[in-house]
């Protein structure tokens, strides 16, 4: 995966899903986080951020997805558990299968990462005012109809 130290913070590559149904959107939380996040995962070294996506999803959910275009192109920066970070992330649109059984958004599902278990809930978009979602920016950018691309800088500290 592409995460380093420099300069005492650090740098990753990030690829996550943007996971539309019916003005709900999938997000992902681990254990023991305050805020929700969309679901991904870091980029290997040698691997196209779109197909993280798609090994990342079956993975943590178990759920072959079709990644569709590239949204956003982000530069993070943000504090998590006392380290200073530097992330580039890349977001796609994603659709689940025809038929998956995590359309139902009355659920709550579970995923894992590496042996963490991770929840995975669906929020409708006009609440997205309401919840601790990471990076900020994505409550303002995923309610515009219809998404287009955009390169944001979040700065969080």
């Amino acid at each position: 995966m592409i995460s380093i130290q420099l300069h005492g913070q650090r740098f990753q590559v990030r690829a996550a899903a943007i996971i539309l149904h019916d003005d709900f959107v999938m997000l992902h939380r681990g254990p023991g986080d305050d805020y929700w996040a969309l679901p991904g995962g870091r980029v290997e070294v040698g691997e196209e951020a779109s197909v993280t996506v798609v090994r990342e999803m079956m993975e943590e959910l178990g759920e072959a997805v079709h990644c569709g275009p590239l949204l956003h192109v982000a530069e993070n920066f943000f504090d998590l558990a006392e380290r200073r970070n530097h992330e580039i992330g890349f977001y796609f649109r994603v659709t689940l299968p025809e038929g998956s059984a995590h359309l139902d958004k009355t659920r709550v599902y579970s995923g894992l990462e590496g042996h963490l278990g991770l929840e995975f809930r669906w929020f409708a978009l006009a609440e997205l005012g309401a919840i601790n979602l990471r990076p900020t920016f994505l409550q303002r950018s995923l309610m515009a109809s219809p998404l287009v691309f955009e390169h944001a800088v979040q700065r969080e500290y």
